[in-house]
């Protein structure tokens, strides 16, 4: 009988970043939504911020959340869509080093099961920087919700099987000059 080593939780130190013109800490149930399931996972909620739909403002906001060694990984939620003032991916193609394409692919497939063909105007996106995942979600609560539930939970989660994100982040920095 083979003995399988049962594998414990690790948590991970998770900042939670909202693009927003418009919401405070007080509205923003999207963010509300991703720290909640967070801790409910039992992850760390490192830091939350609310800033601007403003490029620099939120690479600067990026930067210093992956220039922090405890910070394992990044959520946004907002300014994913098309209009002029929807500047998340942008801002993430500016900091990352990797691009993670599966997870807005997934994403959109997830979303698509519930509003059908109005994916299409969802930029969802994640990369690595500095050793930190940051992934990109739409505004919605909803979108959030699905994120998490449908990706997040599982990938951010040592225990899930066949592989997962956390069992990769020792790896991250190889062969990086």
């Amino acid at each position: 009988m083979e003995n399988k080593k049962k594998t414990e939780f690790l948590p991970i130190c998770i900042a939670v970043m909202t693009v927003s013109d418009t919401r405070s800490l007080a509205d923003d149930r999207s963010g509300d939504a991703l720290v909640e399931r967070l801790e409910t996972a039992g992850h760390v909620l490192a830091d939350r911020a609310i800033i601007k739909d403003e490029v620099n403002l939120i690479v600067d906001k990026l930067r210093e959340w992956i220039d922090n060694r405890e910070i394992d990984a990044v959520i946004t939620t907002g300014g994913t869509g098309v209009t002029g003032r929807d500047v998340t991916p942008e801002a993430l193609a500016r900091v990352q080093e990797k691009d993670i394409p599966g997870f807005g692919e997934l994403f959109r497939w997830i979303s698509y099961q519930k509003i059908k063909t109005s994916t299409i105007q969802s930029r969802a996106c994640a990369g690595v920087a500095n050793s930190t995942y940051i992934f990109v979600l739409p505004g919605s609560t909803e979108a959030c919700k699905d994120g998490w539930d449908e990706i997040l939970k599982d990938q951010l989660d040592i225990r899930h099987k066949p592989c997962n994100l956390v069992e990769l982040m020792p790896r991250l920095n190889e062969h990086k000059v």
